[in-house]
């Protein structure tokens, strides 16, 4: 049955050493069922509630993505567009989760259409290569300065709006320690090494809290507490107050139209390439780019994520998408769908511990997995040319307004309005697409609307 669902020996494969890979990929990505909820937690929502949508939307998007599309691709709830949810549309826009989930419901049903249709090739022509880079890469440094500043490593300031924390705080001890332990880690290429570096830092935190009794609030950043054991490992309690909560929020998303597309656009153009990138790095590993540099079953690959965010959005989560992680279980072996669903299995069995993930994913655990995840991300700058003037001001602008601003949506916007000049100005207003203008058009009004 495997070998016919899965066409084992056509990929050169085995059952044994697609599970193996499956359990390397889900080790690689398991870091998620603790930095999600925490990330979601800042937006309001029950971080319980959070966990139990993670694990089972992970479990369910990579069983279909195995299924559909026989690709060795897990998805989760993906960084970055978590932080795109709790900092920026709720935090910063002033939408409840409710509003932020109807606006991941939608967004994951225009993917799941033009994921089906041609306009799905039109987009992704039409956006400029480094500028998609550029975008990545301030998502990288964004969730980074996230990171930081829950940790209490960066504090505010009332003179240099910013600053250093107090490094003799525990949490900021913690924090700082994890982040120097994952860097090493992943540097050493050890398997899992962010997941292995969160594993690690809790049990130091565990330790001293236990042994030095460090269990009382920062207070300079007012940091959650330090990690703890649980009364109970083991839990049967299921309850998820998020599921279906979606549905309160449209009247409060569509309340200002304008707002309301740039966040579904937001989502979508994160989320939209994001797996394309991702897909398109493991193909290339795995022998799926043809001699024209089409992926084979790209459609189906990119019909199951975009399942996975509508699924995702009902149980009570930020955007579903496929993990570069993956690349951890393709580099032990992993060739076909079975991969995938072995790592959905496994994030399933995850809502039995849910309690030890979540008394020990506090924010000083959780922030190292942030700004390393966020230094993996930046690196795509290597891929902008810096000596074009045009993408320079487009990159720069990007990502400085999405640091500063503190919002994802602001620097997509101002990069589009600030390449849109720079071409002009480049004497290249005829290599602009019509698909662009439309953009910077609504991108303009919506900053207008803000004003």
């Amino acid at each position: 049955m495997l070998e016919k669902i899965f066409k084992l020996k056509e990929k050169n494969t085995n059952v044994k050493t697609e599970l193996i890979a499956g359990l390397t990929t889900f080790l690689a990505m398991a870091y998620i069922l603790g930095v999600n909820p925490a990330i979601l937690g800042d937006a309001g929502m029950d971080t319980h509630s959070v966990f139990m949508a993670t694990a089972i939307s992970a479990a369910f998007a990579s069983v279909v993505m195995g299924l559909v599309a026989n690709y060795p691709v897990a998805l989760a709830p993906g960084m970055g567009v978590n932080a795109l949810f709790a900092y920026t549309v709720v935090s910063e826009m002033g939408y409840s989760w409710q509003a932020a989930l109807a606006a991941v419901l939608v967004s994951g049903i225009v993917f799941l259409i033009i994921s089906v249709t041609g306009i799905r090739k039109m987009i992704i022509n039409a956006i400029p290569v480094q500028l998609k880079l550029a975008i990545g890469a301030g998502i990288g440094f964004f969730i980074a300065f996230v990171g930081l500043k829950n940790a209490g490593i960066i504090v505010a300031s009332s003179s240099t709006f910013v600053a250093l924390g107090k490094f003799s705080t525990p949490t900021v001890l913690l924090a700082t320690f994890g982040i120097l332990i994952t860097i090493f880690l992943v540097i050493k290429k050890v398997p899992a090494g962010v997941f292995v570096g969160m594993v690690i830092t809790a049990i130091v935190g565990l330790i001293a809290h236990e042994a030095f009794g460090v269990s009382v609030l920062d207070s300079v950043t007012k940091a959650e507490l330090m990690p703890a054991l649980p009364g109970n490992a083991i839990t049967t309690n299921f309850d998820m107050s998020t599921l279906g909560a979606f549905a309160s929020g449209f009247g409060e998303l569509f309340a200002n139209p304008g707002k309301a597309f740039v966040i579904i656009f937001s989502f979508l153009f994160v989320d939209f390439f994001d797996t394309a990138g991702t897909l398109v790095a493991i193909g290339n590993k795995i022998g799926l780019v043809n001699e024209k540099g089409e992926l084979e079953n790209a459609e189906q690959a990119l019909v199951a994520d975009s399942i996975g965010t509508v699924a995702g959005a009902v149980l009570g989560t930020s955007t579903v998408t496929s993990f570069v992680e993956s690349s951890s279980g393709v580099g032990v072996g992993g060739r076909t769908g079975l991969t995938a669903v072995t790592a959905g299995v496994l994030f399933l069995l995850s809502i039995f511990i849910s309690p030890v993930v979540l008394s020990t994913a506090v924010s000083a655990v959780t922030a190292p997995a942030l700004v390393v995840v966020g230094i993996m991300m930046v690196q795509q700058l290597g891929g902008v040319d810096w000596n074009d003037m045009v993408f320079t001001a487009a990159g720069f602008v990007t990502i400085l307004v999405m640091i500063l601003s503190y919002s994802i949506s602001n620097g997509i916007a101002l990069g589009f309005i600030t390449y849109a000049v720079a071409m002009i100005a480049a004497g290249k207003i005829k290599e602009i697409s019509p698909i662009i203008w439309v953009l910077v058009l609504i991108f303009v009004l919506y900053f207008g609307w803000l004003i």
